[in-house]
């Protein structure tokens, strides 16, 4: 068949004008892509990301190997509502829902909002690695999609952002060595929240537990969020706080705070104290307390202070083995020369000093321990200076700290040598009235009656490992408050006292026990003594074999009308201390 010549004409200028166009068009397409990828600043396309590896707070564990405090980082969900497929809305809900565990009606009012939206908070590290997970499927489902805004700006396919939120702090034992332990409280940093320390050892160890550097991680990203990492991948190392191993038995511990509990249930003090140190070198194997919070749940400020720091009292009776000693030190005494207690009544001045019980008929110096005689601790006393009296006081550690790892530590009062030449002063404070202390420093002063003389350091930390793995072990100084001689002497006198002694309530059998009762009023706020509320104490030592360990026992505000005294409230809850440590079998010597 023939084609017209002036068709043939028609079509070809028809056909070049129509690829004209095409080019055209297609050139144009070309350079809006180009310039979607390339020269649009929009933030939202870009294929590169910096991560944080959020450093922690060092983790506390006990001496028998039991995590007591840690920290837990919490995530949170976001995700550009734009980029969720429309037809694919319903879908993305319902696995959302059931990977987060969030109700889903408070998904569908979240994603109501367009564009960059925080779905949840505070996601614990299971649930975020669950999120993650779920953002591969929906990736691979297609429910995430690009977008070109009102505005003509192109977005890429954006999946679930999971980003650390903060960093929590976790008691794994709830109230237990409360309130040693301490607490944290959240403090903003930057866009997180991180724990610090306000009491206890999380305050005093503040600065070696808390975070060093957070890792840093940059580089090429996947539309997942995911760094593609190759030899252009930015990486700064994260380095958490150094971790911290107590000298504390949690199991041990864990028995004193119930038996404290039981205790006062019956005696109805304000507080009951109780504390095990071992002599030779300081560590404290349990301190323990009535009054304990759960730091996760604080309802109320009076649990908060460490008592055995930070509450000074009149010791009462537990002075006596102490201002013994210093008397003994200075050869003013020989505790079996003969003394007149004056059938149990001294009159000095306008005062009567009274004891509580008969004195035996032909009664030496070292009765005067054993049946705490104040009218024999009197007489005694007055073979001290003033100065003496002091230096001998100071040369225990009393008005002093013991330098105990735990913040805000009392150092307790003594009267000045020039008040303790007067006959009054002197007096009163040879049976521990007008002076103070604290729990921990009579602690220590008795360990010094079984080390040979020595006040060592109480300390809870045995060793702080960084996030390198270096160790740093504490080292701690002892000096000498008396000579072996003397503290021989009295660890002696101190045995009786249980044997034969106040101390009968603190005896067991098979074991050497040592120590001494104390009974004290409280003293008011406005001054003069509280009526029919007393603190009873027992402070003293266990041996067995080569090993001592030295404890302490103070019930705060007891009331009562005979059951106050520190023989009825301490001394038993001493006696049941030991034998704990005995079916723990802590009294067997360690070869």
């Amino acid at each position: 068949m023939e084609v017209h010549k002036d068709f043939k004409n028609f079509r070809t200028p028809r056909i070049f004008i129509t690829l004209f166009f095409l080019s055209i068009l297609i050139s144009i397409f070309a350079f809006v892509i180009v310039y979607k990828v390339f020269f649009n600043t929009n933030k939202s396309i870009s294929l590169s990301t910096i991560k944080s590896d959020i450093a922690v707070r060092g983790d506390i564990f006990s001496n028998d190997d039991f995590t007591l405090a840690s920290s837990k980082k919490l995530y949170k969900v976001a995700v550009n509502t734009n980029s969720i497929h429309p037809d694919k809305k319903n879908l993305f809900i319902r696995l959302f829902a059931i990977y987060s565990g969030t109700d889903i009606q408070e998904i569908e009012e979240k994603i109501k909002k367009k564009g960059y939206i925080v779905l949840s908070y505070n996601l614990t590290s299971d649930v975020a690695k669950n999120i993650k997970q779920l953002n591969t499927k929906l990736l691979l489902l297609n429910v995430f999609r690009e977008y070109i805004d009102s505005s003509g700006r192109f977005f890429q396919k954006m999946g679930l952002s999971v980003e650390v939120s903060g960093v929590s702090r976790v008691y794994s034992y709830n109230d237990s060595l409360e309130p040693v332990l301490g607490y944290v409280q959240k403090r903003e940093s930057g866009a997180l929240t991180k724990p610090s320390g306000i009491k206890g050892l999380e305050k005093y160890y503040d600065l070696a537990l808390e975070p060093k550097q957070d890792g840093l991680f940059g580089g090429k990203r996947d539309i997942g969020f995911n760094i593609i990492y190759d030899k252009k991948t930015l990486m700064q190392e994260r380095k958490d706080g150094s971790d911290i191993y107590l000298t504390v038995n949690l199991r041990l511990q864990k028995k004193i705070e119930a038996l404290l509990d039981e205790f006062n249930a019956k005696h109805n003090a304000q507080e009951i104290v109780a504390g095990i140190m071992d002599p030779s070198d300081g560590s404290i194997l349990a301190i323990a307390s009535s009054n304990r919070f759960d730091p996760k749940n604080i309802v109320s400020n009076s649990a908060l202070n460490a008592s055995i720091v930070e509450k000074s009292f009149e010791p009462g009776s537990t002075i006596k083995p102490i201002v013994f000693s210093i008397l003994f030190e200075k050869k003013l005494i020989n505790p079996l020369e003969p003394i007149d207690l004056n059938k149990g009544y001294y009159q000095l001045g306008k005062y009567t000093i009274k004891d509580d019980t008969f004195p035996a008929k032909n009664s030496v110096i070292q009765d005067v321990l054993i049946r705490s005689s104040n009218v024999g601790m009197v007489k005694l006393t007055k073979k001290l200076s003033g100065q003496e009296f002091f230096d001998g006081l100071k040369s225990f550690g009393i008005s002093e700290p013991t330098g105990i790892d735990l913040p805000y530590e009392k150092s307790g009062v003594i009267p000045n040598p020039k008040k303790l030449s007067g006959e009054i002063y002197k007096a009163s404070a040879s049976y521990g009235y007008g002076l103070s202390v604290t729990f921990m420093q009579l602690l220590r002063a008795y360990g010094a009656f079984c080390n040979g003389g020595y006040l060592v350091v109480p300390h809870l930390v045995k060793k702080m490992v960084d996030s390198n793995g270096n160790v740093e072990i504490p080292e701690f100084e002892k000096k000498r408050a008396i000579s072996a001689l003397s503290s021989r002497k009295i660890q002696e006198i101190l045995i009786k006292i249980v044997d034969e002694g106040t101390g009968k309530k603190a005896k067991v059998d098979g074991l050497i026990v040592g120590g001494k009762t104390g009974t004290a009023r409280i003293v008011k706020k406005g001054g003069g003594y509280a009526d029919g509320i007393y603190n009873g104490s027992f402070f003293g030592f266990v041996k067995s074999g080569n090993k001592s360990y030295v404890i302490g026992v103070v019930a705060f505000g007891s009331h009562g009308k005979e059951d106050y005294y520190g023989s009825q409230t301490a001394a038993p809850i001493f006696k049941e201390i030991v034998q704990v440590m005995q079916t723990q079998d802590l009294l067997r010597d360690k070869k």
